[in-house]
């Protein structure tokens, strides 16, 4: 079984207190992780972007601090600001995982992107509802 290099999305809406964002960031990665059969070991890197207006703990902490499943001490995690657009959604936290997952025909599976509490908003098409 080949292994494809691919980066999975995800988004999620918080409130800005650090029960929240601990909360709502370990439940989207833990699904990104399960639906899409993630081993820690696959991960390259996990990249998290937040709203200017969330400020009270960086998700990439968050994560370190919950628990979504994984041993997230594995792969390196980075947090950064999302560009400020006029009218754009607030109280959102992103994330772009970038991983390798087992390809038995050497194409890259389906993608099972994760938009929760909200946020399905920003990717109606990849919203998902748990």
């Amino acid at each position: 079984m080949a292994k494809i290099l691919t980066a999975l999305r995800g988004a999620v809406c918080v409130e800005n207190t650090a029960e929240s964002i601990t909360e709502n960031v370990c439940l989207m990665c833990c699904e990104l992780f399960t639906r899409n059969n993630i081993k820690a070991e696959d991960i390259v890197s996990l990249q998290f972007t937040i709203t200017d207006d969330i400020t009270v703990l960086n998700p990439a902490t968050a994560l370190r601090k919950g628990d979504a499943g994984l041993d997230v001490t594995k792969f390196p995690l980075f947090c950064s600001q999302e560009a400020k657009i006029d009218g754009g959604m607030k109280f959102v936290v992103r994330a772009l995982l970038t991983t390798y997952v087992d390809s038995p025909d050497g194409n890259i599976p389906e993608r099972k992107n994760v938009y929760l509490n909200g946020a399905e908003k920003l990717r109606p098409d990849w919203g998902a509802k748990i």
